[in-house]
């Protein structure tokens, strides 16, 4: 299980490790350079996840050693970095899922709301942030931007008409992703992409956790805060449509690729649920945490 993420170091560009406890990081190529000289290092993450098996062995092997000599240069502290999104353009739009908690499609409508089928609607690569960045709530063209915290899973590898058994075969890994979505906007115009898409409003990260499998995520829970106020806590389990039956729906007639994200819907608790509803205000901090990736963090200003 790798801990990959995509930052600027040394004025550059370039992948790194999170050591799990979160306190070192590893910069990947010049772990590379010193300890596998010769192994090619990928220089962001959509060529490392088409690297697939290979790339991923090569990571955890040079890791191994790297853990080995925790004194090393190629060692650096959170604070010397600055993180970008794990993936800054997918392949195609962020696919995401609509109402996939029950409790969720209740409070934005009543048990008739719960679906029989996904509901899949889109987000344009442009909306993507990462961990850390600031989001423009853009108040000039909405008033009632809404979190919405997600788990996302990145594709690993090519597939159509793919077997639910099969699914988590064509997993890259998975991170967090802040669903940001302008509830007017949204209403205003019936379908979901321009209430959902605009720039900067589906941050991810904070790193793609690698080798995840269902088991693993079975007992976690998600847990979204506004300014510290616990507003979203469910555990996975309570999605309708869990992660293999999303990609075996989606890829019955569409071709799922390497980089491809889905975001497999919100639990309850979002701000239009409230009474009275509560929007994101500028000041505001939101967080999303899963124990197993860690916490996405961003702040709302004008």
């Amino acid at each position: 299980m790798l801990r990959l993420l995509s930052m600027v170091y040394g004025n550059k560009a370039q992948l790194g490790i999170e050591r799990e406890d979160g306190q070192q990081i590893l910069v990947l190529e010049e772990a590379f350079r010193q300890l596998q000289p010769g192994t090619e290092c990928p220089t962001d993450m959509l060529a490392a996840i088409h690297g697939g098996e290979s790339f991923l062995k090569n990571a955890e092997d040079v890791l191994e050693q790297a853990i080995a000599v925790p004194d090393r240069d190629f060692w650096v502290q959170p604070s010397e970095i600055k993180r970008n999104a794990p993936i800054a353009k997918t392949p195609k739009n962020i696919m995401c899922v609509g109402k996939n908690y029950a409790a969720h499609a209740i409070e934005l409508g009543s048990d008739a709301d719960i679906p029989e089928h996904p509901l899949i609607f889109t987000k344009p690569h442009t909306s993507i942030g990462g961990h850390g960045q600031p989001v423009h709530l853009q108040q000039d063209v909405s008033e009632q931007v809404d979190y919405e915290g997600e788990v996302a899973v990145i594709i690993g590898r090519e597939g159509a008409k793919i077997k639910r058994e099969e699914a988590w075969d064509h997993v890259f890994g998975v991170t967090l992703l802040n669903d940001l979505t302008a509830r007017d906007l949204q209403s205003r115009h019936k379908q979901f992409f321009l209430g959902k898409g605009l720039d900067g409003f589906s941050p991810i990260g904070p790193v793609i956790v690698t080798d995840v499998h269902e088991a693993a995520l079975a007992e976690q829970r998600i847990t979204t805060k506004v300014n510290e106020e616990v507003r979203q806590s469910a555990p996975l389990t309570d999605m309708i449509f869990d992660i293999p039956d999303l990609i075996h729906i989606i890829s019955r007639g569409m071709t799922l690729e390497p980089g491809d994200v889905i975001a497999t819907g919100t639990p309850a608790g979002v701000g239009k649920g409230m009474t009275p509803p509560q929007y994101l205000q500028p000041g505001d901090d939101v967080s999303i945490h899963l124990p197993l990736i860690g916490t996405l963090e961003n702040k709302m200003i004008d």
